[in-house]
C-alpha cells in the first residue's frame, strides 16, 4: 500500500507535489488555529450569555426589591392603626413620609376588604384577594399600567400601587442593559420595557424569573451577541492564510521553475543533431539556476555538434575507404575473369575450355555481387536482390556455352534487400543451378522467382526440368547436389527439393 502510494506520488507533476507537501505541512496548523479561534469565540459567547442572564437576574431583583420595600414599609406603617378610621390614613402617610423610596399612594381596608380610607388615587383593587396578617398578594391592575400589592396587618389590610414608571426605574437602575421587561400575572401582561425584537445585533433571548414567591413572573429580554461576519472572517483567517500561501507558493514555483523547465524541455526534445535552426529560449525567468541549466545545455549541444561533425567526417572517410576497397575488389575480380576467359580461349581441349568458362562464371557472379554492394552503400540498405539477379542472369546468358546460347532465363522477382553474405551465397546458388541446366538441358528454360514470405524472409525458387532430387546420376550430379546443399547451409536454410523446382528461404531486411 505504501509503495503504491509512493509510486503514485512520484508520478505527479512537481507543482502538484509541492502543493500537497505544503498542504500537509500547513493545513494542520490552520485547522488548529481555526479551532482555537472558534473555541475563543464560543467562550466569549458563553461569557456574554452569562452576563445577559446576570443582567436579567439583577433587573428582576431590582423590581422585587422595590415591591418588597414598599410592602414592608406599608405593613409597618399600617400595623395596629386600622382601628381609628379617621386618623389611620394620615398616621400611615406620616410614617411613610420618613421612609425613602416608598410610594405614597395606598388605601386601608377592613378584614372584609371594605375601603376605610385612601391616600392619593388608588385604582380599583377588587382583583386582589383577601390576605391574613403577615401575608402579601400581588396583582397587575388591568388597564391601569400599575402593580397592586396588598399586605395583611392587625385589624385589616393595606393596599398600595406601583406605577410602570416606578418598576422601569427600579429595573434599569439595577440592570441598565436589558432590552425588554414584561411583568406577567397569569393571563395579564404589563410591558415595563417594550422588547426590541427587530433592532440591534445578536440573538434576542427571553428568560423567565419568578417574582413575589411565584405570584408574578418577570420576562426579561436580553440581546446576546452572535458570531458576526467579521468574527467569521477572523475565524477563517488561518485557513485563508493557508490557502493564499499554498496558491502563492504554487504560482511562484510554477512560474519560476516549472514553466521555464518545460520550455527548456520542449526545446531539447525538438533538438536534432545538425539542425541549424535549433535555439534555446532566451528568457528563462528570474531563477539563475534555470539560466545556468540552459547555458549548460547549450554547451552540451555545442559539444554534440562538434562530435557529430567529427564523426560525420570520420564516417565519410571510412565510407570512401570501403567504397574504394569494393571498387578495387570488383576491378580485380573482373581482371581475373578476363584472364580466365583469355586462357580459356587458348585452351587446346573442350574440357579445359568448359572448366575455364565455369570458373569465369563464378568469378563473374562474385564481381556482380560486389558491384551491387558498391551501388547500395550510399543508402546502407544492403544489396537489392532484384537488380542483382537480373544482372546475374544477363551475365550467365552472355557467358553461356555455344550449345546454350539460346537458352531462356525467365525472371519473376519482387523487391527485397539483404546482406552481402546472403547475396554471395544466393548468386552462387543461382549460378550453379543455371550452369547445370545449360550443360544438361540447354533447350529448356530456367525460371527464377523471388517472393517475400514475411517481413524478414523471402523465398528464392528456380524451376528447370534438369532438377530432379531422386535421380541417381553420375559423379557430376552428386557433386552438384553437394554444392547446392553447402550453399543452402551457408544461407542457414533448408533446401526444398521437388521435381523440377528447388527453393530456399533468404533472410531479408524489412520493407520500407
Amino acid at each position: 500500500m505504501l509503495s503504491e502510494a509512493a509510486r503514485r506520488f512520484a508520478a505527479l507533476p512537481t507543482a502538484v507535489k509541492f502543493l500537497l507537501i505544503l498542504t500537509a505541512a500547513m493545513l494542520p496548523i490552520g485547522v488548529a488555529l481555526v479551532w482555537a479561534a472558534g473555541q475563543g469565540i464560543r467562550d466569549a459567547n458563553n461569557v456574554l450569555r452569562v452576563q445577559a442572564e446576570e443582567q436579567a437576574r439583577l433587573a428582576t431583583q431590582g423590581v422585587e426589591a422595590l415591591i418588597a420595600r414598599n410592602a414592608l414599609a406599608l405593613r409597618i406603617a399600617a400595623n395596629g392603626r386600622i382601628g381609628n378610621s379617621e386618623t389611620a390614613c394620615s398616621n400611615v402617610q406620616q410614617s411613610l413620609t420618613v421612609t425613602p423610596a416608598v410610594a405614597q399612594r395606598f388605601e386601608l381596608e377592613d378584614e372584609n376588604g371594605q375601603r376605610l380610607c385612601e391616600v392619593g388615587t388608588v385604582p380599583e383593587t377588587q382583583p386582589l384577594p383577601l390576605v391574613a396578617p403577615g401575608a402579601i398578594a400581588l396583582r397587575i391592575l388591568p388597564g391601569e399600567d400599575a402593580l397592586a400589592f396588598r399586605v395583611g396587618v392587625a385589624g385589616g389590610m393595606a393596599t398600595g400601587t406601583l406605577s410602570k414608571a416606578d418598576l422601569r426605574q427600579a429595573a434599569l437602575d439595577a440592570a441598565p442593559n436589558v432590552d425588554g421587561l414584561i411583568l406577567r400575572d397569569g393571563n395579564r401582561d404589563m410591558p415595563i420595557v417594550p422588547p426590541a425584537f427587530g433592532s440591534g445585533d445578536g440573538k434576542f433571548s427571553m428568560t423567565r424569573w419568578p417574582v413575589g414567591n411565584g405570584q408574578l413572573e418577570m420576562n426579561v429580554g436580553t440581546r446576546i451577541p452572535e458570531i458576526t461576519t467579521g468574527d467569521r472572517l477572523i475565524l477563517l483567517l488561518p485557513f485563508l492564510m493557508w490557502l493564499v500561501a499554498a496558491l502563492l507558493a504554487w504560482v511562484l514555483v510554477n512560474r519560476l521553475f516549472i514553466r521555464p523547465l518545460r520550455q527548456l524541455q520542449r526545446s531539447v526534445v525538438r533538438y536534432e543533431p545538425g539542425d541549424p535552426e535549433f535555439t534555446l529560449p532566451r528568457t528563462m525567468g528570474p531563477a539563475t539556476e534555470i539560466q545556468e541549466l540552459r547555458d549548460a545545455f547549450a554547451r552540451a549541444v555545442a559539444r554534440v555538434e562538434d562530435s557529430e561533425q567529427s564523426m560525420a567526417g570520420a564516417l565519410e572517410g571510412q565510407r570512401r575507404l570501403v567504397r574504394e576497397v569494393h571498387h578495387r575488389v570488383k576491378n580485380n575480380l573482373q581482371v581475373v575473369a578476363s584472364l580466365i576467359n583469355i586462357h580459356g580461349r587458348s585452351a587446346e581441349t573442350s574440357h579445359a575450355r568448359d572448366a575455364y568458362a565455369s570458373i569465369s562464371r563464378r568469378v563473374g557472379a562474385l564481381a556482380i555481387v560486389h558491384r551491387n554492394h558498391f551501388a547500395e552503400m550510399e543508402e546502407n540498405r544492403g544489396i537489392a536482390l532484384r537488380p542483382l539477379l537480373s544482372e546475374l542472369a544477363a551475365e550467365l546468358r552472355a557467358t553461356a556455352p555455344e550449345s546454350a546460347r539460346h537458352m531462356r532465363i525467365e525472371l519473376d522477382l519482387e523487391g527485397a534487400n539483404t546482406t552481402q553474405d546472403v547475396a554471395v551465397s544466393a548468386a552462387f546458388l543461382v549460378t550453379e543451378i543455371v550452369e547445370f541446366a545449360m550443360l544438361r538441358t540447354p533447350e529448356d528454360p530456367v525460371e527464377i522467382s523471388l517472393r517475400r514470405t514475411s517481413e524478414l524472409t523471402a523465398r528464392l525458387t528456380l524451376n528447370s526440368k534438369v532438377l530432379n532430387p531422386d535421380e541417381e546420376g553420375d559423379r557430376e550430379k552428386v557433386q552438384f547436389e553437394r554444392i547446392i546443399a553447402g550453399l543452402a547451409k551457408q544461407l542457414r536454410s533448408t533446401l526444398e527439393r521437388k521435381l523440377g523446382r528447388y527453393s530456399v528461404e533468404l533472410p531479408v531486411f524489412p520493407p520500407r
